[in-house]
């Protein structure tokens, strides 16, 4: 049978290592799991079954295994190591008979994108990162449809622009929306996409500052922070925030305190066939990160190939995959926000939340202000 496999790891240690270990998860502090984890050998996590291509009826199976690292360990760890690390896990992963191997979260995002990965094992690998970018814009356009905003006349802004997630998001949303603020900090790599972005038909702004999100109505944010950097007071209300990024980028007290915006992750999607991961990693049965689907969608295509590594990304690539996942059933299956479903309900008392707080804010604005 074809199959795959996806490299996943621990970002909240206490929390991950108690889903698959109870008893070390609740016993061991975080700094024993991150000093351990140096010494832990790949894990194995579950075997995944049932999924299923609705084009051709082929079905496939995978296996999750773990990196035992956490974002930090990999930060803060020699190169050398961390990549030998995850050359283990993959290799690991091709003992169980994986014939395409996926990275998941910051495996795919340390040093070179996967590339030195993938010299180190056998099998194709690839990161993901092109379905991540089309799901990311499929739920981004799909929220703000949601929350009445018209993307003709929206602003949108692009957090981590100079990173390949971020480049190809700006220049797919330039497409659509008359305004793209770019906030990164290479000059070089900005005026870049910069230019793609007004060859699409945008005008653009380059800044570093977080203050200019006060101006988005649309926000994807997608850097490689390990801390979360938007706050409540960078957003204005009724904004949409898709958080690619994992570790996230957004903090938790804007959903706190700031019920007027909404904050999704990157959109969930909807695998096909009787799916069942065998392993609780937060989303609802039958969803998956896109990804862990882009993986799925290769190998239901027969397409055993490192298909996207490294740092730079093409829309091209992005629409072809957009294609084969879409071909083979994928869907956006819904929105989540830290670790929870977003409601209907939820979207309704934003709106009205965000409606409100533009009625105060007119109050207090005199006319003729230019404000």
């Amino acid at each position: 049978m074809d199959n795959f496999a996806f490299i996943i790891h621990p970002i909240d240690p206490k929390r991950d290592v108690r889903r698959k270990f109870p008893l070390l998860g609740k016993v061991l502090p975080v700094g024993a799991i991150n000093f351990l984890s140096r010494f832990f050998p790949p894990v194995y996590i579950s075997h995944i079954t049932g999924v299923k291509s609705q084009a051709t009826g082929k079905e496939i199976d995978g296996w999750f295994v773990a990196c035992p690292f956490t974002p930090q360990r990999m930060m803060s760890l020699p190169p050398k190591t961390v990549y030998n690390k995850i050359i283990a896990t993959a290799k690991f992963a091709q003992k169980l008979g994986a014939k395409l191997v996926g990275l998941g979260a910051y495996t795919s995002v340390v040093g070179d994108g996967g590339v030195t990965i993938s010299r180190g094992v056998d099998c194709p690998v690839t990161t993901g990162d092109s379905y991540t970018v089309a799901v990311a814009v499929q739920a981004t356009k799909e929220a703000a449809r949601r929350m009445d905003i018209d993307l003709s006349t929206a602003t949108a802004a692009i957090v981590g622009a100079t990173g390949s997630i971020g480049a190809v998001a700006a220049e797919l949303l330039a497409r659509d929306v008359p305004q793209i603020i770019l906030i990164g900090r290479k000059a070089d790599r900005l005026a870049q996409v910069k230019s793609k972005c007004e060859t699409a038909g945008a005008d653009v702004q380059v800044t570093s500052d977080l203050n200019a999100l006060r101006a988005a109505d649309l926000i994807i944010t997608v850097t490689s922070a390990l801390d979360a950097i938007i706050q409540p007071d960078h957003l204005k209300p009724g904004a949409v925030v898709c958080d690619v990024a994992r570790p996230r980028d957004v903090s938790r007290s804007v959903v706190e305190q700031r019920d007027d915006v909404l904050v999704i992750e990157g959109g969930m999607v909807a695998v096909p066939g009787a799916v069942d991961f065998h392993f609780d990693f937060g989303f609802p049965p039958g969803m998956a990160y896109a990804c862990m689907a882009e993986t799925m969608a290769l190998a239901l295509d027969g397409k055993y190939e490192s298909y996207t590594l490294g740092k730079d990304l093409t829309v091209e690539q992005v629409t072809a995959i957009e294609q084969i996942a879409e071909r083979h059933g994928f869907r956006l299956g819904g929105f989540r926000s830290f670790e929870r479903a977003v409601t209907d309900e939820q979207i309704e008392h934003i709106k009205r939340q965000a409606q409100l707080a533009g009625a105060r804010r007119e109050r207090h604005i005199p006319a003729g202000s230019g404000a």
